[in-house]
């Protein structure tokens, strides 16, 4: 069995994050339909054991856990389920006029 809250913490820290450095949680089903949780909840909503193994999802797949630049985003593989860490993309330093 896995604890939600302590996966998320586990992959803050190792992407160099606290739980102090997240400025909103929820749902993002696209980008006209979220839902955002209070903050004041999150320890409380993600506290909870799930097996993450395969077999039938148990966390919800459109959870999101946001920063200032940052994103945490649910997948799953035949049930194998998953924190992916995401940052918006670094801007190259030099442009290039050789394209297709």
């Amino acid at each position: 069995m896995r604890n939600l809250y302590n996966e998320t913490l586990d992959i803050l820290k190792e992407n160099g994050k606290t739980e102090s450095d997240v400025v909103w949680f929820g749902q993002l089903f696209n980008s006209d339909d979220a839902v955002e949780y209070p903050r004041e909840k999150f320890k409380a909503f993600l506290d909870f054991s799930y097996d993450g193994g395969f077999g039938i999802p148990e966390v919800e797949e459109h959870l999101y856990v946001v920063g200032h630049d940052w994103w945490l985003e649910r997948h799953e593989y035949d049930g194998l389920e998953w924190w992916e860490y995401k940052t918006l993309p670094t801007r190259p330093t030099t442009v290039s006029n050789n394209f297709y």
